[in-house]
């Protein structure tokens, strides 16, 4: 499966559901869960998921900078930031998997049309046999 961002992810969810990710949310607020609220929850998780791995990533590029030294300080700073850069990166992988699985899953049902069905005329009866007039002892 292609690795999906939230980006992707969000224009997904619009298209499945015909309506801006913003219109979604505000929808969903006022709704009992259901489909579109776990959608939007993961795609939330997604996407902090992404911030954190941009953030982890450039606090560790400024603590190795060339010219800076590492200390024992520093070295702590670098496990930490590591750690939660793997941990980031894992919730990514994970939300990223399951939300593109569960959309794939998933279609966007046809827009019904004004005019209703044309209702199908019901089968016709077979006919009842013939009685006899003649009873039978």
């Amino acid at each position: 499966m292609p690795h999906l961002t939230s980006t992707d992810i969000a224009g997904r969810i619009e298209v499945l559901y015909g309506a801006p990710l913003a219109d979604l949310e505000a929808h969903a607020q006022g709704q009992p869960p259901g489909m579109l609220s776990a959608l939007l929850g993961m795609h939330a998780t997604l996407a902090l998921a992404e911030r954190s791995i941009d953030f982890h990533r450039d606090h560790l590029a400024r603590l190795i900078h060339p010219e800076r030294q590492i200390g024992p300080h520093e070295v702590a700073h670098l496990l930490d930031g590591t750690r939660r850069l793997a941990e980031a990166v894992a919730v990514r992988e994970a939300q990223a998997t399951s939300v593109a699985a569960v959309l794939q899953s998933l279609a966007r049902a046809p827009a019904s049309t004004s005019a209703a069905p044309t209702p199908t005329p019901p089968a016709p009866v077979a006919p009842l046999a013939a009685q006899s007039a003649a009873h039978s002892r």
